[in-house]
């Protein structure tokens, strides 16, 4: 792709990097700045850069906040005993774009996976093990996507749990092995939170 200004050029770069963005649709999306006035591409840039230099992470959840405490853990209406373990903040916006949950949400930043040198002390868990006690919980549904590291981490963390009265549940099999929540249809995904099982009905135990 050959540029006669290296501005645009240099744009196109910056978008490319972006994921799922090859360079045509950077060039698209540069293009498309030219057009809008210049105060728009202003408040276009300076809002994604507040994001990055603002945004933090809930003490609680670890969902992103814009306070101490996101907007689901504040919120005096959601079921504080109800908490959906998630492997990403992606995640959380999936199961919530169903409208299907009431609960609050865990946010592990990852799952175990030994291959790629993921440890269980490198996620939220243990903050997840102390908030049972502390928010009084009574059930642990587990949403991750249904593969073997997923199956490995709700397997680690059931144990860690195996003397607690938690119920613990996962959502059904309504996504196909393999899938990831994000892509997930919405009534799929909501109807696999609404018919969740026990946890001992969905995975055996993983060596």
């Amino acid at each position: 792709m050959i540029f006669s200004s290296t501005l645009l050029e240099n744009a196109v770069n910056e978008f490319a990097k972006l994921p799922g963005i090859g360079k045509k649709t950077a060039l698209r999306l540069a293009l498309h700045l030219l057009k809008q006035d210049e105060e728009q591409v202003s408040v276009f840039s300076e809002r994604v850069a507040r994001m990055r230099r603002e945004i933090r992470f809930c003490q609680k959840c670890h969902n992103i906040a814009d306070q101490d405490l996101c907007n689901i853990c504040s919120n005096t209406m959601r079921r504080k005993e109800t908490i959906c373990v998630v492997e990403s903040i992606r995640d959380v916006i999936a199961i919530e774009s169903t409208q299907q949950f009431n609960g609050v949400y865990h946010v592990l930043g990852g799952v175990i996976s030994p291959l790629d040198g993921i440890s269980p002390d490198q996620l939220q868990i243990s903050s997840l093990l102390a908030r049972i006690p502390a928010d009084e919980v009574q059930e642990i549904i587990f949403a991750l996507n249904p593969n073997i590291q997923g199956d490995t981490t709700i397997y680690y963390i059931s144990r860690q749990l195996k003397e607690t009265p938690v119920r613990i549940t996962t959502i059904a099999r309504g996504i196909s092995f393999g899938g990831e929540l994000e892509y997930a249809d919405e009534m799929t995904l909501g109807k696999s939170i609404a018919n969740r099982i026990p946890v001992q009905q969905y995975i055996s135990p993983v060596s």
